[in-house]
């Protein structure tokens, strides 16, 4: 385990990764259902609180995983063996979610146990992939002792934090606090040890696929969403409602799926190396606000079935404003990682939130909900029109300009 080469050609996810994928599809959807029930029971505060704490868990366990696979991974029976443990703590931690979700609607106490003992699972297998590499990486010996040291720390805090019944206030501050660790702990690790040799275009690859195991989740919400809605004993005669749910919650999918892959975030990367904790972190409100866009088809399905407690408007609020943050977060990786601003681009933007203020702003005024969905299934095509026409020539553009510099 000495490192992989960091310009080795044609380097692509492996088998392994995209089997280790599959467990977080069950995290993510547990979390994603789970925030749908209780948002349209009305409790919209105490679902936020609890998905935007379980989505980033689960970021920060994926990103762990995937970033040390790109450096080091060797794929023998070893690291095998460990990425099965890994897989293990997963379906725990997944298995732990339901009960967040409860102790938050609650409001007395945070449910963590079964959350940091699946955490757990997953470091003691994160522990020994770091010790094998300071032990046969003499390249990488201290940044492989670093990760061991703060990953032990890290989860040290949460066992406290998970187990040690202390006050709620106090446990929401240490939340916040070792969520803050967690996310600088590449910085503490790795700050003085150099950079592990990561592949540019093998991660950017790896969170494109995590980006499509997320929006299945949208296609999940439209299923789950429409399905009361078709009328008949049998199901065969469809209403305006599920229609209207189909189409909008394929058509946003599709937009957003189209909007993330317009950018090559590997051929960005193979140049901003420097970016690639930028590119990696700040894609956690990228993959939750996706979640949240699947979630909020479900509450939308579930109140044209009248079997939420939400009006029209913050039905269309649940799916405007998750749309509104992943395409904000697109354009601002976009913009950060090529140190690059465009006109047209705010110009898109601008136009974007308008068709989303104009979905609430319609519901507000009476129009049906499915109406609504509808016009939000327009927005990331502002962006596809936009980028189909013009943008892809001011994004080579700037390409070339970054090609360039280097």
């Amino acid at each position: 385990m000495t490192g992989r080469d960091s310009k080795e050609s044609h380097r692509v996810a492996t088998p392994l990764e995209l089997l280790f994928d599959l467990t977080f599809v069950v995290a993510v959807g547990t979390a994603n259902s789970r925030f749908a029930e209780l948002l349209g029971e009305g409790h919209s505060s105490q679902a936020v609180f609890a998905f935007l704490l379980a989505m980033f868990a689960i970021s920060i366990a994926w990103i762990s995983f995937t970033w040390f696979a790109s450096a080091f991974g060797t794929d023998d029976w070893l690291y095998r063996a460990l990425t099965m443990v890994q897989m293990i703590g997963v379906v725990v931690f997944a298995l732990g979610i339901p009960a967040l979700f409860h102790s938050v609607d609650e409001g007395d106490h945070l449910e963590l146990r079964v959350m940091v003992l699946g955490y757990i699972v997953m470091r003691i297998a994160m522990v020994l992939q770091w010790w094998r590499v300071s032990r046969e990486s003499p390249s990488f010996r201290k940044a492989g002792r670093a990760n061991i040291l703060w990953i032990l720390i890290a989860q040290v805090c949460w066992v406290v934090v998970g187990f040690a019944h202390l006050p709620l206030l106090v446990v929401i501050i240490s939340v916040v606090v070792i969520g803050t660790l967690e996310l600088l702990l590449p910085r503490f690790a790795q700050g003085g040890a150099g950079d592990t040799p990561w592949h540019p275009h093998h991660i950017a690859e790896r969170y494109s696929l995590f980006t499509i195991i997320v929006l299945g989740e949208s296609v999940v919400g439209t299923v789950a969403s429409s399905g009361d809605l078709l009328g008949g004993a049998d199901g065969a005669q469809w209403t305006g409602n599920a229609a209207a749910v189909v189409i909008a919650g394929v058509g946003l999918t599709f937009g957003m799926w189209w909007v993330y892959f317009a950018t090559p975030f590997g051929d960005i990367l193979a140049h901003r190396r420097r970016r690639g904790y930028l590119f990696g972190y700040g894609h956690i409100p990228v993959f939750i606000s996706i979640a949240g866009v699947g979630a909020g088809l479900h509450v939308a399905g579930l109140h044209l079935e009248h079997h939420a407690h939400l009006g029209g408007t913050a039905v269309v609020l649940s799916l405007a404003l998750p749309a509104a943050l992943y395409l904000l977060m697109v354009y601002l990786l976009h913009t950060l990682l090529l140190s690059a601003t465009d006109r047209f681009h705010l110009l898109l933007i601008s136009l974007t939130l308008v068709v989303l203020a104009a979905a609430v702003l319609l519901s507000a005024a009476g129009v049906s909900v499915a109406v609504c969905l509808l016009v939000v299934m327009l927005a990331p095509f502002i962006t596809v029109i936009g980028y189909e026409t013009i943008g892809y020539h001011h994004q080579q553009q700037m390409l070339g300009e970054l090609r360039t510099r280097d």
